[in-house]
Order: structure tokens, then C-alpha cells, then sequence
């Protein structure tokens, strides 16, 4: 392939969250993309911190880069989202799937946030299956592949794609259904979508965690490598089997212990809740809800 079609990817994996973010950039012109950053939250003392934005926007810096978007695949239920520091600091605009206004009914109802609309209108722009816009001299192709949540999307720019949550690793297989509006049958079909891709197109995830047998992290990998050996989904496997064993393991699994910060932050698009007359802003815990 040209090297037009070769985006230079640097991968920032966050140990608290075990998510990776990526600058994504265009080698010809610098023009750059964040996708999916993290705003650190020590939930013992409700405490926000910019670590990893700073990380993230350091190698934009250094590598002399033109940040030109923030891309998020999906409202992220295991970390705080960056983007909205990010905006604030360098002015960039941030985008998610179209559909993030289901998730902001949903989780706007449960926290009874009466500054969220569900019209997306806290993100810069939303996108829709087969949207394309450009970065630099690349081309960026947004495809809609729900079944984690509803408004899940990926990232294809030149021969790398960004899945988010929608596959890890081949090693640990692909992410849980069982959030609202998530659905296995749905992620199975986006799945194939993405196993589509041809073979030599770079994956890279969202998160990894280590399974037994590995002792370093990774974030990159293959659609041959995906289509040979993930364990959920690989070699073939039928969709009537994948449902079956990731609904019966979504049975098993704990809330993420982030999931009700998270969402009330990401579906402001980072931004935190409003301030109370005091000045004070509070994160609200829904009892007895999930």
C-alpha cells in the first residue's frame, strides 16, 4: 500500500482502565486524530486528573502533528472520557456515532440529568454508517457495528481500523452484550462486518486485559489473525453458537466498577455534570438500578 493509505498509529494503553487511545495520524500532511482518550478518576476520592490527556496530547506536540479531531467509537461504561478536556485545551471537535442519542435517553432517564438532551448536541458532530471525512491526505470511513452498545461504531482509515470494544484480541475474544440496547446476535453480524476487511487491514482494539498465558499487553492485530483464532468468533464459528456462549457468559459478569460515572460523564461528551449553587459538582448513584 502507499503510504497515503498508512496512517502512523501510537497506542497509549491506561493501566487504571486497561483502555488503550490512539493518535492517529496522517505521515504526509500531520494532521492527526485522538480516538477514545482518558480523563483519570480515582473513584475513592471522586477526584478527576489529565495524566493521560496530557500523554496523549504531548506525542501530538512532539511529533509536530495537527490535531484535527476526537473521535470516540462508543459512551464508554469503564473510563471517563478525555474529550472534553481535550476540546477545551486545543479547540478540536468531538465526534461519536449518530445513534449516541439512544444512550443518552437511556442513561439521562436513570440519572435524571435534566442538562441532557438526547439529540447529541453536547458532541461536535455525529456520524452515520458510511460517513467519510478526511484526515489529511487519508480518507476515514465511520461504520456503524453495534451489539455492545447500540451506538458502537470503528474507525477504518487507510489500511488500519479502530473497533473500540467490538473485538480485543484474538486471545480474549470480543465484548460483552449486556448493557442496554446491546444485543449478541447484533454484535456477531457488526463483527463480520469488520472480519470483512481485507486481511491484511490493522485492527486495533480499545482494551486488553492479560489472559492466561500472556504476560504483555497489546492493542494491534489482523482480520486474518482475528478470522484464524478469536476465541469467540474465529475459525468460523455460526452466529447461533457465539450467542450462546456470550450470553451465557454475560451472565456471569460483574457491573464494571466505573460504569456510573462513566456514563454520566461520557454522554455529556466529557463534560462534568452542572455546578450546584456552591460551586460543587456531583456525580449521582442510582440505587438499586443496574
Amino acid at each position: 500500500m502507499s503510504q497515503m493509505s498508512h496512517p502512523d498509529v501510537v497506542g497509549v494503553f491506561d493501566p487504571a482502565t486497561h483502555t488503550i487511545s490512539y493518535v492517529v495520524s496522517d505521515p504526509a500532511t500531520g494532521a492527526a486524530a485522538i480516538i477514545d482518550p482518558v480523563l483519570d478518576f480515582d473513584p475513592a476520592a471522586a477526584r478527576t486528573s489529565t495524566g493521560s490527556v496530557e500523554r496523549l496530547l504531548e506525542i501530538v506536540a512532539t511529533g509536530g502533528l495537527r490535531l484535527e479531531h476526537v473521535l470516540e467509537t462508543h459512551a464508554h461504561a469503564d473510563h471517563l472520557t478525555g474529550a472534553h478536556e481535550i476540546r477545551e485545551r486545543t479547540g478540536a471537535p468531538v465526534s461519536i456515532g449518530a445513534q449516541i442519542t439512544r444512550v443518552q435517553k437511556t442513561f439521562g432517564d436513570l440519572f435524571e440529568a435534566a442538562d441532557v438532551r438526547p439529540d447529541a448536541s453536547a458532541f461536535d458532530r455525529t456520524w452515520a454508517d458510511g460517513d467519510r471525512f478526511r484526515l489529511g491526505g487519508l480518507e476515514v470511513e465511520v461504520l456503524h457495528t453495534p451489539g455492545h452498545t447500540p451506538a458502537c461504531v470503528s474507525y477504518r482509515i487507510g489500511d488500519a481500523v479502530f473497533v473500540g470494544d467490538t473485538l480485543f484480541m484474538p486471545d480474549f475474544g470480543t465484548a460483552r452484550c449486556d448493557f442496554p440496547g446491546g444485543d449478541a446476535r447484533t454484535l456477531y453480524r457488526s463483527v463480520q462486518r469488520l472480519l470483512a476487511l481485507p486481511d491484511d487491514t490493522r485492527m486495533f482494539v480499545g482494551h486488553d486485559y492479560l489472559p492466561k498465558g500472556r504476560d504483555a499487553f497489546a492493542w494491534e492485530t489482523t482480520v486474518a489473525a482475528q478470522k484464524a483464532g478469536n476465541i469467540h468468533v474465529g475459525g468460523g464459528r455460526s452466529e447461533a453458537e457465539f450467542v450462546a456462549m456470550r450470553e451465557a457468559r454475560d451472565a456471569t459478569l460483574a457491573a464494571p466498577q466505573l460504569i456510573l460515572p462513566s456514563l454520566q460523564i461520557n454522554i455529556r461528551a466529557g463534560a462534568l455534570p452542572p455546578a450546584e449553587p456552591s460551586g460543587r459538582r456531583f456525580l449521582k448513584t442510582p440505587l438499586n438500578a443496574l
